[in-house]
């Protein structure tokens, strides 16, 4: 059954399993990808099934470049396809469709109105405008509906003075920051207080709801037991949580006066996503640690664990499986949980017993799994492909069908290109894989310009999914090398922390041997050749280009330049502490880790870009790199998006930020 279903997926997306990314004969009438092309491509996002089995709602985001801003929209269809029904205006952004336990209202969260902040929104799905269900002054983060429909939890931050006066002329008045915690800082937030996330419970038509988990900790991830008594929430309760790199599971009794937390997991590790069985007495959950198994704070192996309330057992159930799990869910009868497994470049959809025995594969295949939504005997995946977006599939008695098909006008005549994944060894013997995408185009015999485009992380991988940037460097004659060097997650827990305090060593030999390999099989013309990546990616394109002269042009984004400026001025010092140590107890690791002091080695000539207010790797360290090459008389340019963060939104510095990718590798790649 589960090749049957593994056929019929990749059928539907257009993709042979034999040939794992080969691309169809090209219609002679197709054209290239463009930047207007992706500018204007949809993602579907956020799959919920309806109660009764019979709707799922969807969100679709969509860029709008005269307005200069993404929207987001929520559609409903039926599981068992048709026609898309659209259920909230273009006019604004709504997220987080969540059905009502009774099949009659669709809620979802939207800035709306006067207050302008996050509310709970419901829509009659017999018809009418959306109400408006909760009136939180700072807003509201998160909801889930109670299992019996009377109720909402919610998450909600602490107030600021300002959200609690009446006085909206205080709205916009600046204050100092006070600091006193050890954490004060975080991309998208900036400087960190005391305000918290903390859970809420609501019943609409009353005049406000009602707190139940309190002090100076951030609650999170919370479930409602399946009696509605209970919720179930992730939090690091810790002494000084600043200062400890883990969290637990907790539970709250919702009724209770003095709402009495229980701690369910024990201080192994990192411990998230609650998913309670069907019958509430056990807990099943992701464990970053566990009972005889290894690990450390540092790229752990996340695997399943299963808790029982009564405290009597606590189990991981995956104990032999190296390899990152998420999203565990039962099935209806609680006999098995559910996840999405990470696996050599592919992110599969896996169960098994809560036992521990019978561990299976549900869905699997070239294919990168990004959600899945069950619902009795109703399971809807969000799947995509090297080739296709992500769009929604539903998945029963063995079989998927399509049910969305966003993009697929604007993509019918586009040429994608072949995508191909290869292991070779690197430098050390050990084995390295890599996604060689070939150019739109493509003849064979011939060398391309190459482009060796870097994943960030590093604890993340290169999978079978729909990358814009190798889209577009390809659909302008580039060939590209997306490897999955040492730090990579999807191939076991030892090759995830073979970066380990170790940046920029065995990862530059890795992704070297995979321009080798290229190289090798007639792919790559190794005279024009060039780098570049956002974050770890920029990270290491820095040590690669302060190691190797092979690169014609560089594009290092969101980078590391002197590691130590960083301390304290990011949101990273339990990090760098855990793994590099103290900077002045241990300056030689640090300085080793700097490509700042090995810049006058650099030749590349490279393109510095970040965002102003990126407090995940601040624009400082670009502007270092950059001010030092532009000293040494090497080319170069920085590139700073204002108010922008670690990730770039606005539309019209996303397209920037394309053309100026390909305008610098044209340059010094393609100019005779």
């Amino acid at each position: 059954m589960r090749f049957v279903t593994s056929c019929m997926f990749f059928l539907a997306l257009g993709i042979s399993l034999a040939t794992a990314g080969a691309q169809a004969q090209p219609n002679p009438e197709s054209r290239v990808m463009t930047i207007d092309d992706l500018m204007a491509m949809e993602r579907v996002r956020d799959p919920q099934i309806s109660p009764d089995g019979r709707w799922v709602a969807y969100t679709v985001s969509q860029k709008d470049l005269e307005e200069d801003k993404s929207r987001t929209r929520i559609w409903m269809m039926s599981t068992e396809g048709g026609e898309p029904i659209p259920m909230t205006s273009p006019d604004s952004s709504a997220s987080r469709p969540r059905w009502s336990p009774d099949n009659k209202y669709l809620s979802f969260t939207a800035s709306r109105g006067e207050n302008a902040r996050t509310q709970v929104w419901s829509l009659n799905r017999l018809g009418g405008e959306a109400m408006q269900v909760t009136n939180v002054k700072q807003g509201v983060s998160d909801f889930a509906w109670s299992p019996d429909g009377t109720r909402l939890l919610l998450t909600i931050k602490d107030p600021r003075p300002a959200d609690l006066t009446e006085d909206k002329d205080d709205d916009d008045k600046p204050l100092p920051y006070v600091i006193d915690r050890m954490q004060f800082k975080q991309d998208y937030q900036g400087y960190l207080d005391r305000r918290r996330d903390h859970l809420y419970v609501y019943t609409p038509g009353d005049d406000a709801p009602v707190q139940i988990t309190f002090g100076d900790y951030d609650d999170d991830d919370p479930v409602w037991s399946p009696d509605g008594k209970s919720v179930a929430f992730v939090s690091d309760r810790s002494e000084n949580p600043d200062l400890y790199y883990g969290s637990n599971i907790w539970v709250v009794d919702v009724d209770d006066e003095n709402h009495r937390l229980k701690k369910i997991t024990k201080d192994s590790g990192r411990e998230r996503s609650p998913s309670w069985s069907p019958d509430g007495k056990s807990i099943a959950y992701i464990s970053s640690l566990g009972p005889d198994v290894g690990g450390s704070a540092l790229t752990p192996t996340r695997r399943l664990a299963l808790a029982r309330l009564d405290g009597e057992k606590r189990q991981i159930l995956t104990p032999k499986l190296d390899r990152n799990l998420s999203d565990p869910q039962f099935s209806d009868d609680g006999r098995r949980i559910s996840f999405r497994l990470e696996d050599e470049g592919q992110v599969h959809l896996a169960s098994i017993g809560t036992d521990g025995k019978n561990f299976r594969r549900d869905l699997e295949g070239p294919v990168t799994v990004r959600d899945v939504a069950r619902r009795g005997d109703m399971t809807v995946v969000l799947a995509e492909s090297a080739d296709q977006p992500a769009n929604l599939f539903s998945l029963s008695d063995g079989y998927l069908s399509t049910l969305t098909s966003v993009n697929a006008e604007l993509l019918a005549d586009v040429s994608r290109p072949q995508v191909e994944k290869r292991a070779f060894a690197s430098a050390d013997g050990t084995e390295v894989e890599a996604f060689y995408v070939k150019p739109v185009g493509y003849e064979e015999g011939k060398r391309y310009p190459t482009i060796l485009w870097l994943h960030g992380g590093p604890a993340s991988q290169f999978s079978y999914s729909y990358r814009d940037t190798a889209q577009l460097f390809a659909a302008n004659g580039y060939a590209v090398i997306m490897p999955n060097p040492r730090g990579s997650v999807g191939y076991g827990e030892a090759f995830a922390k073979g970066t380990v305090a170790a940046w920029g060593e065995k990862d530059v030999e890795d992704v070297l041997a995979a321009v080798d390999h290229g190289i090798e099989i007639g792919l790559v013309d190794g005279d024009r050749m060039g780098v570049g990546g956002w974050s770890y990616g920029g990270i290491l394109t820095n040590y690669v280009i302060t190691q190797s002269t092979r690169f014609k042009a560089a594009s290092s984004g969101a980078s590391l330049g002197l590691v130590p400026a960083n301390y304290g001025h990011d949101q990273y010092q339990l990090m760098y502490e855990l793994e590099f140590g103290l900077p002045w107890e241990n300056r030689e690791r640090w300085d080793a880790l700097s490509p700042f002091w090995k810049v006058e080695d650099i030749t590349t000539p490279t393109l510095w870009m970040g965002g102003e207010v990126d407090w995940n790797v601040p624009i400082i360290n670009s502007e270092q790199m950059y001010i030092a090459m532009k000293r040494l008389g090497v080319d170069t340019q920085l590139v700073v998006y204002p108010d922008e963060h670690h990730g770039i939104r606005r539309p019209s510095f996303i397209k920037d930020r394309y053309q100026r990718w390909l305008a610098w590798f044209d340059q010094y790649l393609k100019a005779p």
